[in-house]
C-alpha cells in the first residue's frame, strides 16, 4: 500500500507540475502584459519553483563529453565493460590522451544513483582511467534475476576488479567504505593479484559507534524488526521487479530531506528569488544540485536490512566478526594496500573517526602505508563533489595513488 500511495501522489504531482510549468511560461511571455506588471514575475517564479520541485525524475546522465587534458579539450566515451543483473561496470574512456592509472570508484548503494558521483568522475578523468559501479534500480530488476545482498555486494566489488586487472585502485565514497574494505580483507587472504593498490575510503561508516550521527541514531535506537515492519514495500506491478521487496528511495530521500528541512527550504527561498531578480544562472546551479538529489533508486530489502544490522547495529567489520559466505573476513589480512581515510569536519552523516577506523582496525599494514586527512569546513557531500573537493581533497588523492602505484 506505502508503493501504491506514492505512485499515486507521484502522479498526481506530474500533472500538477506540468500545469505550473505552462503558466510559469505565460506569465513570462512577452506577449502577455501581465508579465510587466509588479506580480506577473512573482507568479511566473513561484510556479517555476513548484514545478520543478514536483517534477517526476528519472536516472540522470553523466553527459561528460569531453575534459581537458594538458589544456586540451579531450572527448570522453562511455562504456559498459560488464553487465550483471543489479549493476554495471561503466568506463570513461578518453580519446587521444594517456589513460593514467586505473581507478575504479564504488557509488554509494543508497538511494542515489552513480550520477551523484558526476563531479567526482569528472575531477579525475583527466589524470586517471576511470571506470564506476554504476548500481541498478531494484525496482527494475525482474524477481527472476534474484536477489541481492551485502555479500553479492562484496562479489560484484571483487569480479569489477578482476575484470579491470592488477594495478587497479580504488575509491569508496561513503555507503560503500564497508564492503569495499571487506572486499579488499577478503582478495589480500587470498593473495588475489587483481587487489587494488590503494583503497580510499571518504566519508564511510566503518565503526558507526565513533562520534555518532543523527543518522547512526536512527539505525540503532529501533529494534531490527521495526525496520523489517516499517521501511520495507512491495514493488506495484507497473515496474518489471514487480513484487520484489524494497526499501524504496522516496523513503531514503524523505528522510535526507527531513534531517535538515530549513536548509532545504531555504535553499528553495533563495531560488524564488534569484528568478524574480531575472538571475537565472543562480537558479538553474540550485536546480541542478536539486535534479540530482532527488533522483532516487530502490534498494534490495536483503541489502538494506543487512546493513542496517551488520554495519548500524552489531558493528560486525570493526569487532572482527564479518561475515561473508561463511567465512570470516579479517582486516589483519590487509597487508600491502594503501589505505587512504579522508573525512570532512562537518559530516552530518558519517561522524569524525567512523572512516579513520579503518586504519585502526587493519593491523598489520605498516604505518607508511595508511594515511588520514580531516577535510576542514567541509560536509558530506563536499567531500566528494564542489570546489573543495576539486582543489583540496583530489590533490590529496592523486598524490596518494601516484605514491603507491
Amino acid at each position: 500500500m506505502l508503493y501504491d500511495a506514492y505512485e499515486m501522489q507521484r502522479s498526481l504531482l506530474a500533472g500538477a507540475s506540468t500545469l505550473a510549468n505552462i503558466g510559469a511560461g505565460w506569465m513570462s511571455n512577452p506577449v502577455n502584459p501581465l508579465a510587466y506588471s509588479q506580480m506577473g514575475p512573482i507568479v511566473a517564479s513561484a510556479l517555476d519553483v513548484f514545478a520543478h520541485a514536483a517534477a517526476p525524475r528519472g536516472k540522470p546522465e553523466f553527459a561528460l563529453g569531453e575534459v581537458v587534458v594538458d589544456g586540451k579539450a579531450v572527448p570522453v566515451h562511455e562504456e559498459i565493460v560488464l553487465r550483471k543483473p543489479f549493476g554495471q561496470l561503466k568506463h570513461f574512456r578518453k580519446e587521444g590522451a594517456p589513460a593514467g592509472p586505473k581507478l575504479l570508484m564504488v557509488a554509494p548503494m543508497s538511494g542515489h544513483y552513480a550520477t551523484l558521483l558526476r563531479g567526482t568522475v569528472e575531477r579525475m578523468v583527466p589524470g586517471h582511467d576511470v571506470y564506476i559501479t554504476d548500481w541498478r534500480d531494484a525496482k527494475l530488476v525482474p524477481l527472476d534475476d534474484g536477489r541481492f545482498d551485502l555479500d553479492d555486494y562484496i562479489d560484484y566489488l571483487i569480479q569489477f576488479l578482476e575484470h579491470i586487472g592488477p594495478g587497479a585502485h580504488m575509491l569508496a565514497v561513503c555507503q560503500p567504505s564497508v564492503p569495499a574494505f571487506a572486499a579488499v580483507a577478503l582478495m589480500s587472504a587470498d593473495k588475489n593479484p587483481c587487489r587494488p593498490k590503494t583503497l580510499t575510503m571518504m566519508g564511510g561508516p566503518i565503526d558507526t559507534r565513533r562520534a555518532p550521527t543523527e543518522v547512526n541514531t536512527v539505525a540503532t535506537q529501533r529494534p531490527f524488526a521495526w525496520f523489517e515492519h516499517n521501511v520495507i514495500a512491495t514493488v506495484p506491478y507497473l515496474y518489471p521487479g514487480a513484487g520484489r521487496q524494497v526499501y524504496p528511495g522516496f523513503l531514503q530521500l524523505a528522510g535526507f530531506m527531513a534531517m535538515n528541512l530549513g536548509d532545504h527550504l531555504n535553499s528553495h527561498w533563495e531560488m524564488f528569488r534569484h528568478l524574480v531578480d531575472g538571475d537565472g544562472e543562480s537558479a538553474d546551479a540550485t536546480k541542478d544540485f536539486y535534479d540530482e538529489y532527488r533522483s532516487v533508486c530502490d534498494m534490495t530489502a536483503e541489502f538494506y536490512l543487512q546493513t542496517v544490522d551488520m554495519v548500524f547495529q552489531r558493528h560486525l567489520l570493526p569487532k572482527g566478526e564479518l561475515m561473508h559466505r561463511g567465512r570470516r573476513v579479517d582486516p589483519a589480512a590487509i597487508r600491502d594496500v594503501a589505505l587512504l581515510a579522508i573525512e570532512g569536519e562537518r559530516d552530518d552523516i558519517s561522524g569524525i573517526g567512523q572512516t579513520r577506523a579503518a586504519l585502526d582496525i587493519a593491523t598489520k599494514l605498516p604505518p607508511a602505508r595508511k594515511h588520514y586527512h580531516l577535510a576542514r569546513g567541509v560536509g558530506h557531500y563536499g567531500i566528494f563533489n564542489g570546489s573543495k573537493w576539486r582543489n583540496r581533497i583530489a590533490p590529496i588523492l592523486e598524490s596518494w595513488i601516484a605514491t603507491h602505484g
